[in-house]
């Protein structure tokens, strides 16, 4: 039997409606990925079905595959029977990443006690709510951070540099006092880096960027036997350009000392402005020019000792060979170092964690 035919929408009037009601309720014809909805509710809710036993889940968001590492030793210390982190990139339908990236990746609300973004700092913890991302991250309790500039600033850390030498070159002979040296190197870039942040703060974005700023404090040229060259350099362009800034903005001269006051209290001081500065610009323009030719003449000593040990040819080109298939590229020893859970930095990470796992035992 043939089946009746449907019947045909003969009014124009009753048409345009059927489309209009379509096109209203786009729900109808596509609904919403299940992207849109998850939040730390979705992972609040996603825990309380599993089993009583089962460890409590918290997602931590990061900006990039190398913040993996750094942000899972810190939650490391944290997890126990009762709680666990997971942590994973922003987006896993595509290979977008950075701050914005992860803080923006859910919208509205969607951060909370369960699911939570983990960030470098930048400028914006020291910028104190100046523009509308510094705002939102030292407003947003679920939104931690480095204090630091980044990651590379802690893999910097003053303290540990001389280990670094040691892994790399197994020579623990001491050459240099890194950590002195980089102290002076802080506290010649101090009132340039002061300077920079009034800058920022006051949104002039011309006088001073950022990338100047690294050009200026970045080591033109190192010598091992004569290091203070190299800081005597530094500290001439630091005075030309602090001699040019209050020239062009006098009228940030005054506001100088107090905000100067303001970063030391947030944590900056004289010897650890190295900690605040650019990261990227850190590792290249001023550490691995430090480390390349203190390591090399390390390897060149531990070279040196073998060749003067040896009892003959063949004992020497083996014990040289050994030594040399041991040793390790100084720039990866450096970007797997840890040695700097000691800075005071990282210790206000530590804080903002117990604080967060404080706020979920009391829900």
């Amino acid at each position: 039997m043939p089946l009746p035919k449907l019947p045909i929408l003969r009014s124009k009037k009753l048409r345009s409606c059927t489309l209009s009601f379509a096109r209203n309720n786009s729900f109808a014809m596509k609904p919403k990925p299940l992207t849109k909805y998850l939040n730390s509710d979705f992972v609040a809710a996603a825990n309380a079905l599993r089993p009583k036993k089962a460890r409590h889940r918290i997602v931590a968001y990061v900006e990039s595959y190398e913040d993996i590492s750094f942000w899972r030793a810190l939650f490391d210390e944290f997890e126990n029977e009762k709680v666990h982190f997971e942590v994973m990139l922003p987006a896993r339908t595509s290979l977008s990443k950075g701050k914005k990236q992860a803080m923006m990746n859910m919208l509205g609300s969607a951060f909370g006690s369960n699911m939570i973004a983990c960030v470098d700092s930048d400028y914006d913890y020291l910028l104190q709510g100046a523009t509308d991302t510094s705002r939102r991250m030292i407003e947003n309790p679920y939104i931690l951070q480095t204090y630091a500039y980044a990651i590379e600033n802690y893999q910097c850390y003053a303290e540990s540099l001389h280990q670094v030498c040691v892994h790399s070159t197994l020579n623990d002979t001491k050459l240099l006092d890194i950590a002195e040296f980089m102290k002076m190197y802080s506290r010649i870039c101090f009132p340039l880096f002061v300077w920079n942040i009034m800058l920022y703060r006051a949104h002039d974005l011309c006088t001073m960027p950022l990338l100047k700023f690294c050009e200026i404090v970045r080591l033109t040229s190192f010598s091992l036997g004569h290091p203070e060259q190299s800081l005597r350099q530094l500290n001439q362009r630091v005075k030309h350009n602090l001699s040019m800034l209050s020239r062009r903005r006098p009228d940030l001269r005054g506001k100088f000392d107090t905000v100067k006051s303001e970063l030391l209290k947030l944590g900056v001081t004289e010897d650890t402005t190295y900690l605040y500065i650019q990261g990227h610009h850190l590792v290249n323009g001023v550490v691995m020019r430090i480390l390349n030719p203190l390591c090399h003449s390390l390897r060149h000593a531990r070279e040196e000792e073998i060749q003067r040990l040896a009892y003959h040819r063949v004992q020497y080109t083996n014990e040289l060979s050994a030594y040399r298939n041991s040793q390790c590229d100084v720039a990866l020893v450096l970007r797997r170092n840890t040695n700097y859970k000691d800075c005071l930095l990282y210790e206000k990470m530590r804080a903002d964690v117990r604080r967060l796992l404080d706020n979920i035992k009391s829900k």
